[in-house]
Formats: structure tokens, C-alpha cells, sequence
């Protein structure tokens, strides 16, 4: 990229946008697998929690834990698509955010059992102490997006000081001062890019979404497949569990078919559109993380394990896959695919919340989802693909 100081640092400039075959890099990678075991932590809780009938207080601490998962890691992900160096510093300041993601994934569970958030916001300061490093190195040599890397530095710096004054909060101010953190953490990069903007590369940072996508989408398979093999001990009847596991692989088998349907590129074309690109996929991400909770606990009301009692159980995988669906299809589908696809879309993210209340478990679902791919296959592009995934007027004009 260029010289080497006689630290052997490269000058932290930006990122060229439109730099020719720039892909993820192997950091990249391993930073979103330490991610995940946070995220399958989570899961874990919130499934717990849900078998044991504490629904809104599971949901919502799950909420609150995955918005520390999600935020850290995006935050890391714009930078890096504007100011990777992969230099040693870098790589050293990375891997502290990840040494951060592990001690939070410790804290989870004192999270859920006992409102103990403090180990959280502790591994949570950490991770964004490191990033706070990297904009002030950035900021040395960011040319006209200098202002930029100072207001997320000082921003940062300033919101991390009022998560650790919150902790002398008692609990009934905790939670209110939570909600006004994480305005304040929403707040930084729409006032730090209006100050000076820093560049992306639309390809490379959706490529980062989709991988980390993939990872989550392949996290909550794994659970839901352990959890079926564990079940066959002690269930009566196997032909219920045969009808989970076969809704678990089509159910993720069309998230992801969804998901990579359209040339995501294209969704973050302006500041507006990539703010809601990058914010919407909270929901999305947090969903993906989910649905191996809700084929837990469908598994544990089959197996006579769970407080709760159908149709409502079946709500906890239900609703993260419609979640899902809208939220892609609202994100990267909605503004270029035509009449046919989204009206099937939102359609199909609606029926598939009508599963838990038919008789035969499992069926209108696996039905719903499949059908929708059938619809995207038929509507797909022929050269996408085969030539270039990211034309934009072969995906417009998709018939």
C-alpha cells in the first residue's frame, strides 16, 4: 500500500472505495468467529430463558446483549472497509477487541440469571477503548475525513465514560440510562459522517455483512442439529423431531437463498441508505441468532421440558424468521426487484407466522419458505451469476 515507517506502520490514509478486487481479509474472518461465540452465548440464554417462561425479560435482555455484539462489531467493520492497514498495530488493537468479545460473552449469563450487567459493559468499554486507538491513529493521516475520525475518537471516548458512571446507577435508573446510551452510541456516526465523511467500499463492507450472515445462519444450524441429536434420547416419538430438523435445514437453507438474492452494493449507494443498511441488520443479525433459541425450545415442549405450551412455543422460531425475511427483503430487495417479488416477500414473512397456529406442526412453514425460493429462482436473472452478481439493470429488470 505504501512505505513502511521505522516502526514498520503503514500511514493509516483512506481507502481508495473503488479499489479494484478488494475482499475481506483473514483478520476479517477470525474476528467474526470470536463474535459468534458471543452470539451463540446469547442464544443460549435467551433459550433458556424462554423454556422457563420468562418471555419479554428474555427477549429483552437478549436485546440488550446483542446490541453490545453487534455494535462493537460494526463499528469495527466501517473502519476497517476506510482505514485497514493490517499492519501489527492494527492486527494488535484488533485482537484486543476481540479479547473484549470473549470477556463480554462471560457476562452474558450473569446478565440473564441476575440483571448483573456489569461485566458486559466492562468487556463492552474495552472493545471500543481499542477502536477509540485506532480513529486517533486514522486521524493523522485521513486528509479531508480528519474531522470525522476526531468526532468518532472524542464520541466514543465520551459515551464509554458515561457506561461505566452508569454502573453506580441503581437498577431502576439503570435501564432508563440504557436506552439513552444507546441513542447516545446511534448518535456518533451520523454526526462524525456529516462532520467529514470517510469512505467505504460498498462491495467489500457488504461482503462483510454477508459473511458474518453465513457464520450466523451456520452457528444456529449447529444448535438446532445438537439439540435435535440430543432429544432422540428422550423422545417417545421420532417422526416430531424428524419434522424439526427438516423445517431447521429448509427454514436456513432459505434464509440464506433469500439473503443472497439480491446484489447487496446496490443498498448502500448514498449516507442514508447505508445507515439504514448497517442499523437494519440488527434486527436481522439478532434474528439469525435466535432461531436456533425458538427450535430449542420447540424441541423442549416436544420432549415435556418447557414452561411453555403451544401455539406459543412455536412463536419463538416463527417470528424470528419472519423478522428476517422483512428485514432483508425491506433492506435489499425492496427498492429494485418488481411487483411479483415484493409482494411474495413481505407475503411470506407474514404466513409464515400462521405456522403455530395449524395442526400439523412445522408444515405451512417449510411450505412458505420454499415457495418463496421457488418465486426468486423463476425471478431470478440468467446471467446473474455467470457473469457479473452485481448488474444492476439485469436485477431491475428481472422478469
Amino acid at each position: 500500500m505504501t512505505v513502511e515507517s521505522r516502526f514498520r506502520l503503514v500511514p493509516m490514509r483512506p481507502r481508495d472505495p473503488d479499489e479494484e478486487g478488494r475482499t475481506a481479509s483473514t483478520l476479517e474472518l477470525f474476528f467474526d468467529l470470536v463474535f459468534v461465540v458471543a452470539v451463540s452465548i446469547a442464544a443460549v440464554s435467551l433459550h433458556h430463558a424462554l423454556t422457563e417462561g420468562h418471555v419479554l425479560e428474555g427477549i429483552l435482555n437478549y436485546g440488550i446483549v446483542f446490541f453490545g455484539i453487534w455494535w462493537a462489531w460494526m463499528n469495527f467493520t466501517w473502519f476497517a472497509t476506510s482505514f485497514d492497514t493490517d499492519d501489527w498495530l492494527y492486527r494488535v488493537l484488533t485482537i484486543v477487541q476481540m479479547g473484549g468479545v470473549l470477556v463480554l460473552a462471560s457476562g452474558i449469563k450473569p446478565a440473564f440469571e441476575d440483571h448483573d450487567y456489569s461485566v458486559l459493559i466492562l468487556a463492552y468499554v474495552v472493545m471500543r477503548l481499542a477502536l477509540v486507538a485506532q480513529w486517533l491513529r486514522a486521524s493523522r493521516s485521513a486528509g479531508q475525513a480528519r474531522r470525522a475520525t476526531l468526532v468518532y475518537a472524542g464520541g466514543i471516548t465520551g459515551v464509554q465514560l458515561l457506561w461505566l458512571a452508569s454502573l453506580l446507577l441503581p437498577e431502576s435508573a439503570f435501564f432508563v440510562a440504557l436506552v439513552v446510551l444507546v441513542g447516545a452510541e446511534l448518535a456518533v456516526p451520523i454526526v462524525a459522517e456529516r462532520t467529514g465523511s470517510t469512505p467505504w467500499h460498498p462491495h467489500h463492507i457488504t461482503e462483510r455483512y454477508g459473511l458474518f450472515t453465513l457464520i450466523l445462519l451456520g452457528e444456529s444450524l449447529l444448535a438446532s442439529a445438537n439439540a435435535i441429536i440430543e432429544a432422540l434420547h428422550e423422545a417417545d416419538h421420532l417422526t416430531p423431531l424428524i419434522g424439526v430438523a427438516a423445517l431447521t435445514l429448509i427454514a436456513t437453507a432459505a434464509l440464506w437463498w433469500i439473503y443472497f438474492w439480491p446484489p447487496h452494493h446496490h443498498a448502500i449507494s448514498s449516507f442514508s441508505s447505508s445507515l439504514a443498511y448497517g442499523y437494519g441488520h440488527f434486527f436481522i443479525f439478532a434474528a439469525a441468532g435466535a432461531f436456533s433459541a425458538g427450535i430449542e425450545v420447540e424441541i423442549d415442549v416436544l420432549t415435556g421440558h418447557s414452561e411453555l405450551h403451544q401455539p406459543w412455543a412455536s412463536l419463538a422460531y416463527t417470528i424470528p424468521l419472519t423478522v428476517f425475511v422483512l428485514g432483508i427483503w425491506a433492506l435489499a430487495i425492496r427498492p429494485h426487484a418488481d411487483r411479483v417479488v415484493n409482494t411474495v416477500l413481505p407475503l411470506a414473512g407474514l404466513l409464515v407466522l400462521i405456522d403455530p397456529l395449524i395442526p400439523v406442526p412445522f408444515a405451512l412453514t417449510a411450505v412458505i419458505l420454499a415457495g418463496t425460493v421457488a418465486v426468486l429462482v423463476w425471478k431470478q436473472p440468467i446471467d446473474t451469476g455467470a457473469q457479473d452478481v452485481h448488474d444492476t439493470r439485469s436485477f431491475r429488470n428481472a422478469r
